[in-house]
């Protein structure tokens, strides 16, 4: 089941690295900003994690905890996350559960030829485990900004 805006997100289990063990039950009380993204180690996705890692302090001042998915491994993830000294964890969606959850697994065509890859896509998670933002198909280009500004402004609202 697809989360839809303003519902409650569905239940699901996910092992992050650090040993963490995400379940929205876990994080209740808490702004939850999962990030999607297709591949650790790539340009964009780089950059993309660099980013949430600059601004990292800011998105705790505001409340909220940050998680990057993507579907490689746990090994992978680690080395990712050393790095780039990333200060949040990255959930290991191997088997694609997470991702066609959310719906961000879909068709494109790389070097000519049709692949299934990862949207790259944020979501935000309230304090009660409500879905109150998404943002599919983005551009890594000021994007992190637009996600703290909808996370200070769910705060506020609290």
């Amino acid at each position: 089941m697809t989360p839809a805006l303003n519902k409650a997100i569905p239940d699901f289990e996910a092992l992050a690295t650090g040993g963490v063990k995400f379940t929205p039950q876990a994080y209740a009380g808490k702004i939850v900003v999962l990030y999607f993204y297709p591949k650790d180690n790539t340009p964009g996705c780089t950059t993309e994690a660099m980013q949430f890692r600059d601004n990292y302090d800011e998105f705790v001042q505001a409340g909220a905890v940050l998680f990057g998915v993507s579907r490689d491994n746990m090994a992978s993830h680690e080395r990712f996350k050393q790095a780039l000294e990333l200060p949040f964890e990255l959930i290991a969606d191997t088997e694609e559960k997470l991702c066609h959850m959310f719906g961000v697994v879909k068709n494109k065509i790389m070097y000519g030829k049709k692949v299934k890859g990862i949207e790259r896509s944020t979501f935000l998670i309230d304090a009660s485990g409500i879905l109150r933002a998404e943002w599919r198909g983005l551009t890594v280009a000021g994007h992190v900004e637009d996600v703290l500004k909808a996370v200070k402004a769910l705060k506020k609202a609290a």
